[in-house]
Parts: C-alpha cells; sequence; structure tokens
C-alpha cells in the first residue's frame, strides 16, 4: 500500500507494476513517468506527474509501471517482465 511514498528517489532500471487503472503522486518527492500498459502490456501513452497530482481512470488500462521521469517509454512500446 506505501507504493513509491517516502523515497527520495529511484534507481534506474527500476519500476513499480501496478494492476490498476490510475495513481496519485500525493506524498511523493519527486517526478515519476506513469506509463500506461493494456491487457497485453503495450505502451498506451507516458504521463509526467510531480509530486501531488491524480492520475484518473483511463479506458483500456489494466496496468500502470511506475517509474523515474525521462524513462524512454514510447506509445506502442511493450513491456518485457523478467
Amino acid at each position: 500500500m506505501q507504493g513509491l511514498r517516502d523515497r527520495d528517489a529511484l534507481r534506474p532500471g527500476d519500476a513499480l507494476l501496478l494492476r490498476t487503472r490510475s495513481v496519485h503522486t500525493f506524498g511523493m518527492r519527486f517526478a515519476i513517468d506513469a506509463v500506461l500498459l493494456d491487457r497485453s502490456l503495450r505502451v498506451l501513452r507516458v504521463t509526467r506527474m510531480p509530486p501531488g497530482r491524480l492520475l484518473l481512470p483511463r479506458r483500456r488500462v489494466r496496468y500502470v509501471l511506475e517509474c523515474g521521469a525521462g524513462s524512454g517509454f514510447r506509445s506502442g512500446d511493450v513491456v518485457v517482465l523478467d
């Protein structure tokens, strides 16, 4: 339930995959990229989120990958989990 709150940053290459359709950055100390994924883990959109913001649910979104701002993900990319 804590997520990325109370952290100072993410290490390069680290991310948090959430099965959700919306996220928020309340209580966070740094900006993130919210990478919105469909059921196939294809990137639908990347939204930069500074602290204190709310991303409302989006149609077709099944997962959100929270990673450091400037992650480099683009629409159409496919996330591969290892």
